[in-house]
């Protein structure tokens, strides 16, 4: 059966998800989890939540998927040892280091994959299966061929999108509410920048950024026959008579295994939706008419949202399927048992029957007792009652009876698992790096490489693996500086042989250090004899990744640029640091190509530019597999900061190269190593020195 996963961004929410057929429910509390500003649960609620949905036969799923500093693990892992204990059935996760401590805290609690782990490729669920993970939430720009191809020959359970508002950028990769307004996605406060206009010229006047609503409602028995394990509705800042809307459909459609009639896809559209809905990622059929926006002052549906409280405020609805046993014998106390589908049983004793006067005790007569389960959550599917003539109970003795076998099995349900827990611990601290930083420099283009530029010896220089493939004269490693290959931050499966053949020329070419901006392919380029490097992409913010990926194998990580400087400072540092410390931060990774989606055919070769509402510039430059990556307007510099990015224990200072010309690169390169007093015309500073929330 396809699990139907609804949002609970508050108490009543859990409510109208349950009593409208959600098999599970996904929620936050505290402050660790991507939808930050949703109503959060007290430790009460939260319990209490729990034991509502257990009752019910629903399952719980504790979000913990934000990266998390050093200060702020403590704390989750208190929070998971809490939830572990209360029986939560699983926890989603985007943080290495967050999955690390978990192991420890809670290790028999099972973890699933956050689509925020930007896991997109058969590759990425089985290294997530190698990580220990039950679960991957698949990035929701896959289509329909690649999510069956990873299915077919998945190791762990997949869960996908079905439902709800799709982000422009790759989830985990975006960076665009942060940089911009210190409100990082990553840590659960995206102020959604993607929904404001943007231009093309010098005005703002469009939406290029904002897709509509996902709805796959008309897909789900494909998705079914696909081997998907679960579907899951977004919507956890949404109010609760929208999360009873949708779930009541999806749940109608999976259980009677048909698509939506024309009143519930209107019912879906009115509930909430931006110029309808899309299904462009799942058809493999991107552009222009995937994007749309929310009118504002938009009414509420009244009656609809009216008729979908009642499903969860006015009645319970008996959810739970119970088989119910008497037995009423001479001599002896009257018997009720109850058993539920898990194999729960209780039982429950009463006063002994006397012989009838009057009218006896029948068989039917205590199967109508037993039967009226009306106001709890179970219905009796079954009825088996033993009852020997002459024989007379009150029904009040009935009625008592079954109440008592009821509680006794809900107290059964409710209780939660025996789950070892064990207390926080950080864990060995590695000396601090007393040398200055290595200067590192990474490019786009194979044209920035000039002789120029390599005489200022850089420990290592990063270039596209398209790139190098390319120009195999470019990979040449020099006495004093190494040749490293950028690998694709997105890079499906169908696109893998073409990357593998690419690796293997310039692996002939003598390069040995490979940068990943993902996990997907960890395995493959460790086989093929690859220095491991980490880039931005893994979202290195605490010290228990950097342990991570050191037992995966990695030399060195690039720090995440969301990370103050007294942070990095801090970190022990269990394998060599990087930190980007000038350049064009990378904001956005799409799998739309806007470029394309604006000018109607590829136009990458041109110079191509997002206008926001107050005049800044940020370049759209193509990425592999033709998707675009968007940049600040401003660029990132520190070289007259450098006494304060030095005593960090960094192995690394990146120079990151975007758009910038071979002279420009090396002017700059010049000014990091003191040689030169170049300044850009305007510059940010980062997040460096700003508090990101």
């Amino acid at each position: 059966m396809l699990e139907l996963l609804a949002p609970a961004g508050s108490a009543e929410a859990v409510s109208a998800a349950v009593q409208n057929g959600a098999d599970a429910v996904y929620l936050g509390y505290g402050d660790f989890h991507a939808r930050r500003n949703a109503k959060n649960f007290s430790d009460e609620e939260f319990a209490a939540a729990v034991s509502y949905c257990h009752l019910r036969g629903v399952k719980v799923y504790l979000t913990l998927n934000t990266l998390l500093s050093d200060r702020e693990l403590e704390g989750a892992a208190a929070q998971a040892a809490a939830a572990a204990t209360l029986g939560v059935d699983a926890v989603l996760v985007q943080d290495l280091g967050v999955l690390r401590m978990l192991r420890h805290v809670a290790p028999s609690l099972p973890a699933h994959a956050s689509t925020q782990m930007t896991v997109h490729s058969l590759d990425g669920v089985k290294q997530a299966a190698d990580l220990g993970l039950t679960r991957v939430v698949l990035a929701r720009e896959l289509s329909r061929e690649a999510l069956e191809y990873i299915c077919l020959h998945a190791p762990i359970e997949i869960e996908v999108f079905a439902h709800g508002a799709l982000c422009m950028c790759y989830s985990g990769q975006c960076f665009f509410s942060s940089v911009l307004g210190t409100r990082s996605g990553s840590r659960g406060l995206c102020a959604q920048p993607c929904r404001l206009k943007y231009g093309w010229g010098k005005r703002a006047d469009s939406y290029p950024l904002s897709p509509k609503d996902l709805s796959l409602i008309s897909y789900l028995q494909e998705l079914r026959k696909m081997g998907v394990s679960c579907v899951k509705l977004e919507g956890r800042m949404k109010r609760s008579e929208y999360v009873a809307v949708v779930t009541g459909i999806y749940a109608r459609a999976l259980r009677e295994e048909r698509e939506p009639n024309a009143e519930e896809l209107q019912a879906l559209h009115d509930a909430f939706s931006r110029d309808g809905f899309t299904q462009g990622y799942y058809l493999d059929q991107k552009g222009p008419d995937m994007f749309g926006t929310r009118a504002e002052n938009t009414p509420e549906p009244k009656e609809l949202f009216a008729a979908a409280r009642r499903t969860y405020t006015d009645t319970e609805n008996p959810l739970v399927p119970v088989r119910l046993y008497a037995m009423i014998r001479p001599d002896e106390p009257a018997r009720v048992a109850a058993e539920d589908d898990l194999g729960h049983v209780a039982t429950a004793e009463g006063p002994v029957p006397e012989a009838a006067q009057n009218v006896p005790l029948t068989a039917e007569a205590v199967q109508a007792q037993l039967s009226r389960t009306g106001g709890t959550p179970y219905r009796a599917e079954k009825l088996r009652c033993l009852v020997e003539p002459g024989l007379s109970l009150p029904l009040s003795a009935l009625n008592a009876l079954r109440r008592s076998a009821l509680d006794g099995l809900s107290a059964q349900r409710t209780r939660p698992p025996a789950r070892e827990t064990n207390p926080y611990q950080a864990g060995v601290r590695y000396p601090t790096r007393k040398e200055p930083p290595e200067l590192t420099i990474s490019l786009r283009r194979a044209s920035q490489v000039t002789p120029e530029l390599l005489d200022l010896r850089p420990a290592i220089l990063y270039l596209p693996l398209d790139e190098l493939a390319a120009h195999p004269e470019k990979a040449l490693r020099t006495p004093h500086t190494a040749i490293g290959v950028t690998l694709p931050r997105i890079l499906w499966d169908r696109e893998l042989p073409d990357v593998l053949e690419k690796l293997a020329v310039v692996r002939e070419r003598g390069v040995r250090d490979a940068l990943l901006g993902s996990l997907q392919h960890l395995g493959t380029l460790r086989d093929m004899g690859f220095t491991l490097r980490g880039d931005f992409g893994l979202g290195v913010y605490n010290a228990q990744t950097l342990k991570e990926l050191k037992h995966l194998g990695f030399t060195s990580a690039t720090l995440s640029f969301e990370l103050k400087f007294p942070q990095i400072r801090d970190l022990t540092k269990a394998i060599d640091t990087e930190l980007v410390v000038y350049g064009r931060l990378p904001l956005m990774i799409t799998e739309n190509c806007i470029i394309k989606n604006y000018h109607g055919h590829c136009n990458c070769d041109n110079e191509n530019t997002l206008t926001d509402q107050k005049g800044m510039h940020f370049p759209v430059l193509p990425a592999p597999g033709c998707r675009n990556e968007i940049f600040n307007s401003q660029t990132l510099f520190l070289a007259d900061k450098a006494e304060d990015y030095r005593h960090l224990g960094l192995w690394g200072a990146r120079l990151f190269f975007t758009t910038e010309s071979p002279h420009a690169c090396v002017q700059v390169t010049q000014r990091y190593l003191n040689q030169a007093r170049w300044s850009p015309g305007a510059y940010t500073r980062g997040l460096y020195y700003r508090n990101v929330e």
